[in-house]
């Protein structure tokens, strides 16, 4: 059995435990740091840093194998709790030189999270942990989110040409509450209308999160856009263990 393998199944075990109140035995999921009753977190994965395809390793363990530019892993449930974070190469045999961490980050009961490689506004690779917010919007509505992850300046968001999100900086969000349809949107320098992303036709769906990131380089003309979507107050309906 792998080591891979094995860190899956010792977090399913640890979670269903966690779940039901009893504490995991110490080789059941050695891995997090910390365990709470009933404490349960959904994670997901962005990868947002151009032409570099990745591994993602948890606590020294390759959890994410060749993980590509633009794309989401999960999400998926673990238990609440302390984490190690490294992301190599694609092609390192471990952690022990990443290119982004190693980063210890921890997870809420009961809440979700999306952690984000991708580039600072000066082009360094680097991560960030941002908390997804799956309460349920009024009836009818949708919540569209804004994630500024790209090597760029501040932003403005347009909808229809009219800038309605202004000044968004990386490593920043914005959030707009909206009746689901479809919204023409294009993001511009911030004080400019002249789209540097877009326009493009983004749906908003009823009782959804549509998260619409920001990512690559200004300088390099990299600068492009990947959408995640969260079923809002679906917590716990996800697959709990992370594939490789």
């Amino acid at each position: 059995m792998t080591r891979t393998r094995k860190w899956r199944i010792g977090v399913a075990i640890g979670a269903a435990l966690a779940l039901i109140g009893v504490a995991a035995p110490a080789n059941a999921a050695p891995h997090p740091s910390t365990w709470r009753p009933f404490g349960i977190s959904q994670v997901s994965v962005f990868h947002g840093v151009p032409a570099m395809p990745v591994d993602v390793y948890v606590n020294g363990l390759r959890v994410l194998n060749d993980f590509q530019p633009g794309t989401f892993a999960g999400p998926y449930l673990l238990p609440s709790g302390t984490y190690r974070l490294a992301i190599t190469a694609a092609d390192a045999r471990n952690d022990r030189n990443p290119v982004i961490g190693p980063v210890t980050v921890s997870f809420a009961r009961n809440t979700s999270y999306t952690v984000a490689a991708h580039l600072t506004p000066t082009g360094t690779p680097t991560a960030s942990v941002f908390t997804n917010d799956l309460s349920v919007s009024p009836s009818g509505t949708g919540r569209l989110v804004v994630r500024h992850t790209a090597a760029a300046p501040a932003v403005d968001v347009l909808a229809g040409g009219t800038p309605v999100i202004t000044g968004l900086t990386n490593p920043n969000e914005a959030a707009l509450v909206l009746p689901a349809g479809t919204v023409n949107a294009s993001v511009a320098l911030a004080g400019t209308t002249a789209p540097v992303i877009g326009p493009a036709a983004v749906p908003v769906t009823a009782k959804t999160d549509t998260i619409v990131y920001a990512w690559g380089s200004a300088s390099a003309g990299t600068l492009t856009v990947a959408v995640q979507t969260l079923r809002q107050g679906r917590l716990f309906d996800v697959p709990w263990m992370l594939h490789r």
